[in-house]
């Protein structure tokens, strides 16, 4: 079943509301359509659900990974270079504590900028539906719907006072050739 675009412009929070609500009467659900906007709004203004993120984790996970790095790679050198000096102890805890803090602050701070991304969903490598107006204050909706219902969703969207609605063009289907044989006369 191919997928079409359906984008919905609208002017303020209450119209948006009200496209949320048409098309939920019509049967999607939020996991069908996204809100584009370019601000905040409190989690649940468009009816999403409390969703649980794993953003904490990011930064722990890269921590121990640094941490275990940074042991790895001081440990390691000072067993393939021995290096006993009046008597010292082979490891030298001091400038090992050292490289494991930094390892441990880098690979941290990687893994929340790609927790970040992650959690994000970004890029985004969907839809190329967009409007220049939702970077000015519009909101939009961006409805993922069968083909076949497309021409329906945008009505109800303009119903429920849509500024714009926005289809994605669908490329055309390749006509079928019929193969020819050669030496055959047509």
């Amino acid at each position: 079943m191919a997928v079409s675009g359906v984008l919905g412009v609208f002017k303020d929070l209450d119209t948006a509301i009200a496209g949320v609500d048409a098309l939920n009467e019509l049967g999607y659900t939020r996991a069908d359509f996204e809100v584009l906007t370019n601000a905040p709004y409190p989690e649940g203004t468009f009816g999403e659900e409390h969703g649980m993120h794993r953003l904490g984790l990011f930064p722990l996970v890269g921590a121990a990974c640094g941490f275990s790095v940074g042991l790895l790679i001081t440990g390691a050198t000072q067993m393939a270079f021995p290096l006993v000096t009046g008597g010292k102890p082979l490891f030298s805890i001091p400038p090992m504590i050292i490289i494991m803090y930094e390892g441990t602050l880098l690979a941290a701070v990687i893994f929340t900028v790609i927790g970040l991304l992650f959690e994000s969903r970004l890029p985004r490598l969907g839809s190329n539906l967009y409007d220049p107006r939702i970077t000015a204050g519009y909101i939009g909706l961006l409805l993922h719907a069968p083909a076949e219902k497309v021409s329906e969703a945008a009505a109800a969207l303009r119903r429920a006072g849509a500024e714009d609605v926005i289809l994605e063009e669908q490329p055309a289907p390749a006509a079928a050739k019929a193969p020819q044989r050669k030496g055959a006369s047509a």
